[in-house]
């Protein structure tokens, strides 16, 4: 019976093309580049390689150029290269992070098309359909246009105009010195805003485009009419595998929090800004990544929603045609009065039965528990903590914490 399933499974994922090797990261010029200087492979290994080669590009520079011009420490400047809290943060921590999260994602996520055919969540008549989904994500995901068109957004986008007008301190630092029409970039500056900026930029943006693809995979699968279980355990109709998935973008969440911490560190530590002033700029981060990443699994709302109308009608009037058998039977004298009560099989069915029907009642129209939202929150906000020690010592804040747990 195990080899017969086995030979149906294979026989299913056969006609589905890299249904092993489905990867939101394995493609585009990028990937290809990087594989081809030795930085990469088909398993994303050598990520150390990738960290080390992409902070040698990015901080090493600034820190040599700054120092040339005599601002990478001292009171020259009021923001020093060396006390730039947001340089380290970016380049030292979320950049890396970055680099990280693409292993993740690719070791948590690509055996996820091979998991909606081992569990038959797709028909028969469906699979030319899903198999033309998978194509059409590839063709996106290895895509030379979408690429070139993201390095021009960072550009024209990223640096000439939001970094530029929004996110350069207003007081003299190591990369720029305010004058009366904006900012004169210093050589250290001009690295930083045209070469080390913009690579971080793409690699973020990147992984915007990536969550992107995820999305339309998603939305393109809710759209064939999947064979969804109301009773499956998982109380997502078979879906639960789905849910794991938002815990391989746990390290791109960390990134965004440590990138919020530096931004915000800088203004509180070099401008007198206090960290409550913040809580919008907080609030609106966290809630943009939770519906970035759980967002996605809403658009299997629909059909989790009519499978659930359908199994409690189709278990409700099972249940109900059981339970007048077992009246009638057991306590209407309906029972042949040779057969025990004690040992019967009638009453464990029964409770099976409720068992069920009561997945059936319980089961979520999201594939997504309230746990997951608070876990993916507390790691997006978990670089936000050193922050605190700006409004009060860490003594007091340990004091708080043994209160509240004690």
């Amino acid at each position: 019976m195990a080899d017969f399933l086995g030979e149906q499974k294979s026989m299913r994922r056969d006609r589905v093309p890299d249904f092993d090797e489905f990867s939101l990261v394995l493609g585009g010029p990028l990937f290809q580049l990087l594989r081809r200087a030795h930085l990469s492979d088909d398993a994303m290994t050598l990520v150390r390689q990738r960290i080390v080669v992409f902070s040698s590009l990015t901080w090493l520079p600034l820190l040599f150029l700054s120092a040339l011009d005599g601002k990478a420490i001292g009171s020259s400047v009021k923001v020093p290269f060396l006390l730039d809290v947001e340089v380290y943060t970016r380049f030292l921590v979320a950049m890396p992070l970055l680099v990280v999260a693409e292993l993740v994602v690719h070791h948590r996520m690509r055996f996820l098309v091979a998991e909606f055919l081992e569990r038959n969540l797709i028909p028969e008549h469906a699979l030319a359909q899903f198999k033309a989904i998978i194509a059409s994500e590839l063709r996106l995901r290895n895509s030379v246009l979408a690429e070139v068109l993201l390095l021009g957004v960072v550009y024209i986008a990223g640096i000439m105009i939001i970094w530029r007008h929004y996110f350069t301190l207003d007081a003299p630092t190591w990369y720029a010195s305010p004058v009366a029409d904006g900012s004169t970039l210093s050589s250290a500056g001009i690295w930083y805003g045209y070469i080390s900026l913009p690579i971080f930029q793409f690699l973020l943006c990147r992984w915007y485009f990536r969550i992107f693809i995820w999305m339309r995979f998603l939305w393109q699968v809710s759209r064939i009419d999947l064979s969804l279980v109301p009773t499956h355990p998982d109380r997502v109709g078979g879906l639960g595998f789905l849910s794991e998935t938002v815990y391989a973008f746990v390290p791109l969440l960390v990134a965004h929090g440590t990138l919020l911490a530096g931004l915000l560190g800088n203004r509180i530590l070099h401008l007198g800004a206090t960290l409550p002033s913040f809580m919008l700029e907080i609030v609106v981060l966290l809630v943009f990544l939770i519906c970035l990443i759980l967002g996605p699994f809403v658009v299997f709302s629909p059909q989790l929603a009519r499978v659930k109308r359908m199994g409690k009608r189709e278990y409700g009037s099972l249940a109900e045609r059981y339970v007048r058998k077992f009246d009638q039977k057991w306590l209407r004298d309906g029972a042949p009065a040779e057969e025990p009560l004690i040992g019967s099989a009638d009453i464990q069915s029964l409770a099976d039965l409720g068992n069920s029907y009561e997945i059936v009642r319980t089961m979520r129209v999201i594939p997504f528990s309230k746990e997951a939202i608070l876990q993916l929150a507390a790691v997006t906000v978990a670089p936000l903590a050193p922050l605190l020690l700006t409004m009060m010592s860490l003594e007091e804040i340990l004091k708080k914490l043994i209160g509240i747990l004690f």
